[in-house]
């Protein structure tokens, strides 16, 4: 089973993600952490989410980039924290874009369940510099790749999920 999970930034998508995996029971957990500590602020997000997953059962894999080098063992759910973060490295840090979706492809086929959460960065109507607009044409195509592949999609909003595809699982 996939899951993606999308929204805005604070939106409660990472609580909702590890509720899930919280729901789904399996006994192997894998975090795949793909944000770069680069200030205060990064390093403030990272301690919280290690915090909240504290006492789940994850065992954490920081994968910045090359998302294809992760070894997982069979019949364990993943949860990928964030497609963003994987994008913008893979851009902006001499890796290549292309490679993450075959990447998660991969992933599929080695995990029971694997949990995607990416962000909803397309709606605010403001013109950015090419750079930036590159990155967010990227992630955009990466996000409808995920969301086809995937058997559910779910749109949280101030911590309540909605339902964009499929069932909401273990429920």
């Amino acid at each position: 089973m996939i899951v993606l999970i999308t929204g805005g930034s604070g939106c409660g998508k990472s609580t909702y993600a590890e509720q899930l995996i919280d729901r789904i029971g399996t006994p192997k957990r894998y975090y795949i952490a793909t944000m770069q500590i680069y200030d205060e602020e990064s390093e403030r997000r990272v301690a919280r989410h290690r915090k909240q997953r504290a006492g789940h059962g994850y065992q954490t894999i920081e994968c910045p980039m090359d998302l294809a080098s992760v070894e997982i063992e069979a019949d364990a759910t993943i949860l990928l924290e964030c497609l963003p973060n994987l994008v913008a490295n893979e851009m902006f840090d001499g890796g290549d874009v292309k490679r993450i979706f075959p990447a998660l492809e991969a992933l599929r086929q080695k995990c029971t369940h694997l949990i995607l959460v990416t962000n909803d960065v397309f709606a605010d109507g403001i013109t950015y510099a090419p750079s930036t607009q590159t990155y967010i044409k990227n992630l955009a195509h990466l996000n409808n790749q995920a969301a086809a592949l995937a058997d559910s999609v779910i749109e949280v909003v101030y911590s309540i999920p909605t339902i964009v595809k499929g069932e909401v699982p273990c429920v």
